[in-house]
């Protein structure tokens, strides 16, 4: 090993050892059966909380798709005795931020507060009343799906969204994680506020919530917070696993379309979050279209031939197997060159792997990137959540690194190899031009 290697490795250790000393993660469950994740950050008279469930889009079913969107959508605009309006009010008067979160997985709120007593009973008081007291008003209902069609409608003759589209329903077939999770316009149509109930009731409950939490509060602290939150959920124990992913067969479709430029996206199903195989996909990906201009994707289409200004992969774990895409743009009459390229590209890779040196400056970027995504309690709280709705290690990321350290060029080659199948990769290029 080389004296920068040495040097490297030594660093990674440093690092790993101050992360485990400043994140001591706590975890515990309320007496509900909610999973809780706590932090203790006093740097900052600041509280952060974020509030998970399995309640994204693939809790749909193909007759009501939208609807797992519409019921966390509802839940602050009307809760516990309050109007929009004042839940807004009330938030806005201690400068408390309420945000939210939704993908096939999982469905959520965050809330950030100053820990103050004053301030932060009254944005707690707001946030419970959303969590565990939604009043789905109809009127809200009504509006709500009005501009949510709206926004299917104008969004569907766009070709991003043409494309996402059709990949997805190539990619997944009948699985939920085919579904739209905005819905389409005859499913919103259709939903009615029992079914924003029966939802809330069969999903939103404790045995399916996450609390993470970081802020400047003790563990006493932080535990009557969590049980404030969950104390009255619904206490329906139900799962409601998703279905494992089969892999595609294999095809291209394209799509007319008048914007100047052809949307390419390919995709296969990649891996699932606790993936044993992650940390290698995720380094070969690093090398193969997610490192930007250092990828060789980039290197191979943009740089060498000027096919495309950008093209990427990347892998979206989810419970069971997210998504790996590339995606590109394109000129029309390039099409067919840039997507043969594409192929070409990922092809090799898949053959032969990376190089010693690719690896080395994959590795060198992606943890010198790391304290980037834990520079503020924001982040920190995602990943709490992460690793509670997942059921990751605690040592999550105290691990994280070292587990990037140590892929070898010979476990990316392989994990590929098993894990994506050129041959069944699905393909979608709207803006094509007619043949």
């Amino acid at each position: 090993m080389h004296l920068k290697q040495y040097i490297f490795v030594f660093l990674i250790c440093i690092y790993s050892q101050s992360l485990s000393a400043s994140l001591s993660i706590q975890f515990w469950q309320t007496s509900s059966g909610a999973r809780v994740y706590f932090v203790e950050s006093n740097e900052l008279p600041i509280l952060d909380i974020r509030m998970e469930f399995a309640a994204g889009s693939s809790k749909n079913s193909s007759d009501k798709s939208g609807l797992a969107n519409l019921t966390r959508h509802l839940l602050n605009l009307g809760a516990g005795g309050l109007s929009e309006d004042e839940i807004a009010k009330a938030l806005a008067d201690v400068g408390a931020q309420l945000g939210g979160n939704f993908d096939a997985d999982r469905a959520g709120f965050t809330l950030r507060t100053l820990s103050n007593k004053r301030e932060r009973e009254q944005a707690l008081d707001m946030f419970s009343r959303i969590i565990q007291s939604p009043e789905f008003p109809q009127d809200i209902l009504q509006r709500e799906k009005t501009r949510i069609i709206a926004s299917i409608k104008e969004s569907s003759t766009k070709p991003s969204y043409i494309a996402d589209r059709a990949l997805m329903e190539m990619l997944y077939s009948d699985h939920p994680y085919g579904l739209n999770e905005a819905g389409e316009i005859e499913t919103v149509e259709k939903i009615q506020r029992d079914d924003l109930i029966t939802f809330y009731q069969s999903h939103y409950t404790a045995a399916n919530a996450v609390v993470a939490i970081i802020g400047d509060i003790d563990t006493k602290e932080a535990a009557k917070i969590a049980e404030s939150l969950t104390g009255n959920l619904p206490k329906d124990a139900n799962n409601h696993h998703i279905p494992p992913v089969e892999n595609p067969t294999g095809q291209i479709k394209k799509i007319a379309h008048p914007a100047s430029q052809s949307h390419i996206q390919l995709a296969y199903p990649g891996m699932r979050r606790s993936d044993p195989d992650y940390f290698p996909l995720l380094v070969g990906n690093y090398i193969l279209g997610g490192g930007g201009f250092v990828s060789r994707l980039m290197e191979e289409i943009r740089q060498q031939r000027g096919l495309a200004y950008s093209v990427y992969s990347f892998f979206s774990p989810l419970r069971e197997k997210g998504p790996f895409q590339i995606g590109l743009q394109t000129k029309k009459e390039q099409s067919d060159e840039a997507l043969v390229l594409t192929q070409t590209v990922l092809k090799d890779f898949i053959e032969k792997g990376p190089s010693e040196q690719e690896l080395i400056s994959a590795k060198q970027n992606i943890i010198g990137g790391f304290p980037l995504r834990l520079d503020s309690n924001k982040k920190i709280l995602g990943y709490l959540a992460m690793i509670g709705f997942y059921n990751l290690p605690l040592t999550y990321l105290d691990d994280y690194l070292k587990s990037v350290e140590a892929v070898t060029t010979a476990q990316i080659k392989n994990a590929f190899q098993r894990r994506i199948h050129s041959e069944n990769i699905v393909t979608v290029i709207v803006g094509a031009i007619p043949q």
